[in-house]
This record gives structure tokens, C-alpha cells and sequence, in this order.
């Protein structure tokens, strides 16, 4: 596929020229139209009452999904329930990448001490990649490497380390080069060799701070076994930044709350057309198909969903599995280095919307896929972004500007009601983000929850739902897609973390 061309370049102006069109709108359609800005607005704040409980009601029966899996014996369960058309559990094999650019090896310490952790598996069935990068030096690498293979020598079935060539050609970096580069690594070395057959593998994606729930990888089991569209299949936790909650400022915080039990209800999302995100699984046959992450897209997740799409005639699908994997929430050594952190996060997590011209082109050209298959995948993506980038000046400003702008639709009696009945929806609204709240103060654990100033500042926090949204969600979503339209490019760039 030809990114170089007119059409391609169009297609990448188009989530930024979407998003400001409809983000003006109600400035300029104030005067010329202002009846029709009214009633988007209405229909748009009914879009979001909808989206609110219906998000609040997935992340209540996740909640009750994530106690269930946490209490099951998934060793137990497989034995139970094998059937002659399962992968027998003695073939099943895992390798998990965890990708590094000079983390102190405290911080990785989180991942790697997590998976030694795992309960009714076989730690011999865990092979462990450490993939690291030549640009991070000889000398810091070495001292990664010397610290976990005395540690953790004889844990798992292999502990690899890798080390990602710096300055490829075609390639950008980031962690999508050096996870590609250390599964081609593996592919060559254990599995064209013979070691292992690549359709008994799983491969797992991961960052340094992912602490995976110590079930995960027995259920991961049992779910690759019995599934027959194995090989099509990605898994995904819901990711939950609960390690360090408490200790970020409050602006992070709030959004950090309301990503994690969207990610709850995110998974269960009732038309089935979610994504991998952040710490995924897949079968290692399907990322070998699409020939591996590409290498100059910088936002590989929800990426390599759509090369292996594509690459396999739209049959692939993403399962949840309902133990959450907990990650750092981004932090600072103050609050501004904090709040600077997650804005940066959050702009290199938001150019994901690059995949939209290449999703775009992709439907296009893969006709043997069947037309509704296809664009409603693109579709999601696009509505997604969209949503991200234009929700708060359209639930703010979108019933306010044309009442304040044209006095004379102000007079009739829809310009009248408006602002009323959007404030009325939007503090119906609240309910649902009550709910939200609770689910995942639930699923904290007990030393989380201690003390009446960690109550306290939980609950005084919300009435900066509105900046917290705008500056850490919305703008840097806005500033992604807006730098997409006017041809700027993105480096990768390493949140920081600590232990």
C-alpha cells in the first residue's frame, strides 16, 4: 500500500478536518443555521446519556465477571471441561515480549515478577522476552541483562534478551520495532527450528509496569484451548491504573477512573467491534500472518488488529478475559512534571488515528471481505476518535453558542428550551458516572482504600471532571489529529515510570 500518494494524504487530513468541522459548527452554524445546530446538539447529548449507561451497565456485570474469573480454578476448569477438539494443555506454550528503552530494572522487576507469580501453570510453559534497545547502550542493557538471568535463572521455560538494531531503514522507533524484532527473533530461533510448533503458541504484548493478575496466564490457557477460531483471536484484559492511584494528582486521576471502568465495559461492548490495547495476547500464528507490527506506525495496537484483519479476510475478533492487568497511572517528581507526562501520553496514545486512512484504504482494497464486515470496523474507529477529540466542545458549547450567539433563535421556543433540556440530559448523566465510580472503587485493593484522606480526596476531586476531561483527554486528542491534518509527524516517546 502506497502511503505517499494524493489519496493517502487526504485520507490522513480527514479525522482532523472532521473533528474541527463539527468542533465550529456551533460557531459559525449559530448564524446561518442555527435550528440545525440545535437539534445535533440534542441528538448529540442523547448520544452521550446513552453511552453513559450503557457503559455503566457493562462495567457492572464486568465487575461481577472480573469476581467470578478471579475465584476459578482455571487449571481445574480446562481438565473439567477438555474436549477432543481442544489444544491439548501439554502443546500450549506462551511467549510474552516486554519491551524496554533504559527502564531501571526495579521497573521491570513489576512485569517480570508478575508473570514468575502466575498460579495453575506450569512456569516452564512462560517464555519471557526482554527485548531491549541498542540505542539505550552497551552498558545499561548489560546490567539488565546480569540482574534477571541470576534472578530468575531456572524460573521460566526461557528468559531471551534481545537487542533491537538502532537506525533500520523504514523503520520509526518505538516499541512496535522492538517487539517485531524480538518475536521475528524467536519465530527464527525456537520455532523454525523446531523447538515449538507455531500453532500450539500464544504471544503476548507488554509494557515494563504491567502487573498481570497472577490467574492470567491459566486463563489465557483454557481460552486459547477451546476456542476453534484460535488462531483469529486476540485476548485482552481490561487495564486498570491502580498501583499508584493515589499518589498522582487529582486531574490524572480523574481520568485515570474513568478509563478504567471504561476499559471494563469497553471489552463487552455489545456490537463485538472493540480492540486490542496496551497488554494483549493473540495466537502467535495470527501476528506471524500479517508478517508482524509494521514499522513506521508508532501506535501498534489497535494497528496490528487491523493488519491481521485484513491479512485474514476479516475473520479476526478480540475476547476479553476478565483479569484486569494493572499499570502505572503516568506521575511526575511534581505535579506539573505529572500532568506534563499524561499529556504526552496521551497525544502518542491518540495517534492512533493514523489508522483511520490506513483502515480506510485497507477496506478499499480487500474486497473478499464482505462490504458490511469491513466498514463497520472502520467506522468504529472513526466514531472513536471522533468522539475523543470533539466530545467536550460539543457537549459545552453546542447548546450554549447558538443562544448566546443569535439572539433572535434565542427568542423561539427551541432556543429557549435548549440549554435546559441538554443540562437536564447531562445531569441525568451523573448517574451513571456514580455508578462508574463505585465499580472502581470496588475493585481497589483493601490497602487502597484506607484512611479518610484517601476517601476524602476521591471524592472531592469530580467537580474537575471538566478540566481533567478538556486538558488531559480531549486537546491532546485534538492536538494529534489536528498535527495528522497539517502533515507533522510524531517520535515515539517513553512515559516515564517508577517502581
Amino acid at each position: 500500500m502506497n502511503k505517499k500518494t494524493r489519496w493517502y494524504r487526504f485520507l490522513e487530513m480527514l479525522p482532523g478536518l472532521i473533528a474541527w468541522f463539527f468542533i465550529l459548527f456551533p460557531l459559525w452554524g449559530a448564524f446561518v443555521i442555527p435550528k440545525l445546530v440545535a437539534y445535533f446538539a440534542l441528538a448529540f447529548a442523547t448520544y452521550w446519556l446513552w453511552q453513559s449507561f450503557k457503559t455503566a451497565t457493562l462495567a457492572i456485570i464486568g465487575y461481577f465477571k472480573i469476581k467470578a474469573a478471579k475465584n476459578t480454578n482455571w487449571l481445574e476448569k480446562f481438565n473439567q471441561d477438555f474436549r477432543a477438539r481442544w489444544l491439548p494443555y501439554r502443546d500450549i506454550h506462551h511467549v510474552i515480549i516486554i519491551s524496554s528503552y533504559k527502564e531501571p530494572n526495579d521497573v521491570i522487576e513489576m512485569a517480570v515478577g508478575s508473570l514468575a507469580a502466575q498460579v495453575d501453570i506450569d512456569l516452564k510453559k512462560l517464555h519471557v522476552i526482554l527485548a531491549q534497545e541498542a540505542r539505550a547502550g552497551k552498558e545499561n542493557n548489560q546490567k539488565t541483562i546480569d540482574y534477571f538471568s541470576t534472578k530468575y535463572k531456572g524460573t521460566f521455560g526461557h528468559l531471551i534478551f534481545t537487542e533491537h538494531p538502532s537506525n533500520l531503514p523504514g523503520e520509526t522507533a518505538g516499541k512496535h520495532t522492538n517487539e517485531a524484532w524480538a518475536a521475528k527473533y524467536f519465530k527464527k530461533k525456537y520455532i523454525d527450528s523446531g523447538r515449538y510448533q507455531l500453532k500450539n503458541l500464544t504471544l503476548t504484548s507488554c509494557d515494563v509496569d504491567t502487573l498481570f493478575h497472577p490467574k492470567y496466564f491459566s486463563c489465557l490457557t483454557y481460552n486459547f484451548a477451546r476456542n476453534h477460531q484460535r488462531y483469529y483471536r486476540f485476548w485482552q484484559a481490561p487495564i486498570i491504573w491502580h498501583r499508584n492511584i493515589n499518589q498522582v494528582p487529582a486531574l490524572i486521576r480523574i481520568v485515570g477512573i474513568i478509563g478504567n471502568v471504561g476499559h471494563i465495559a469497553g471489552v463487552q461492548e455489545l456490537d463485538g467491534l472493540f480492540f486490542n490495547y496496551s497488554c494483549y495476547s493473540s495466537s502467535y500464528y495470527l501476528i506471524d500472518s500479517a508478517g508482524y507490527w509494521d514499522p513506521d506506525v508508532i501506535s501498534e495496537d489497535w494497528h496490528i488488529f487491523l493488519q491481521t484483519f485484513f491479512a485474514n479476510q476479516g475473520r479476526v475478533a478480540v475476547e476479553p478475559i476478565f483479569l484486569p492487568a494493572v499499570v502505572d497511572a503516568p506521575s511526575g517528581e511534581t505535579t506539573w512534571i505529572a500532568l506534563r507526562n499524561r499529556y504526552k501520553q496521551c497525544v502518542r496514545q491518540a495517534w492512533g488515528c493514523t489508522d483511520i486512512p490506513y483502515a480506510l484504504e485497507q477496506a478499499r482494497l480487500h474486497r473478499e471481505i464482505p462490504f458490511i464486515t469491513r466498514y463497520l470496523r472502520v467506522f468504529k474507529i472513526m466514531e472513536s476518535y471522533f468522539i475523543w477529540a470533539s466530545n467536550w466542545f460539543l457537549l459545552t458549547l453546542g447548546s450554549s453558542l447558538p443562544v448566546l450567539l443569535n439572539p433572535h433563535f434565542f427568542a423561539t421556543t427551541l432556543g429557549f428550551n435548549l440549554p435546559r433540556i441538554v443540562r437536564l440530559i447531562l445531569t441525568i448523566c451523573l448517574i451513571p458516572l456514580i455508578c462508574l465510580i463505585i465499580v472502581d472503587w470496588q475493585l481497589r485493593p483493601a490497602d487502597l482504600k484506607g484512611g479518610w484522606r484517601t476517601v476524602l480526596k476521591n471524592l472531592i476531586q469530580w467537580p474537575f471532571l471538566p478540566v481533567a476531561t478538556f486538558f488531559l483527554s480531549v486537546l491532546p486528542g485534538l492536538e494529534s489529529q489536528t498535527r495528522l491534518m497539517l502533515g507533522g509527524r510524531l517520535e515515539y516517546w517513553t512515559t516515564p515510570k517508577k517502581a
